[in-house]
């Protein structure tokens, strides 16, 4: 079977411990970049078919690795996210743009 994505990095480790032996290749900068975007939308759309917990965790590890790869940290996007809550607010208030005169 072909997948052509990204894939944590013990999954060939799970193939051969169950028999079966999985081609690999280590991704390019470029490429790498292009997979996580793939695989960004791919659990977003997971997690919004399922609304399981464990698809919010796989989104979230995903952010965490395109953020590491444009050199940015944890804590940098934590504040960057911070930031623009202070400035703009968040969510939690639930509020609905309808229209705008």
């Amino acid at each position: 079977m072909k997948y052509n994505k990204l894939v944590r990095d013990k999954i060939p480790d799970i193939i051969n411990n169950k028999g079966k032996v999985p081609k690999t290749h280590i991704a390019s900068p470029h490429e790498y970049k292009s997979k996580l975007n793939e695989k960004l939308l791919e659990e977003v759309n997971e997690y919004l078919k399922s609304e399981n917990s464990e698809e919010l965790a796989d989104i979230l590890e995903v952010i965490h690795s395109i953020a590491k790869s444009n050199n940015l940290s944890k804590a940098d996007l934590e504040e960057i996210r911070q930031s623009k809550a202070n400035e703009r607010g968040s969510f939690e208030k639930k509020i609905i743009l309808d229209e705008t005169d």
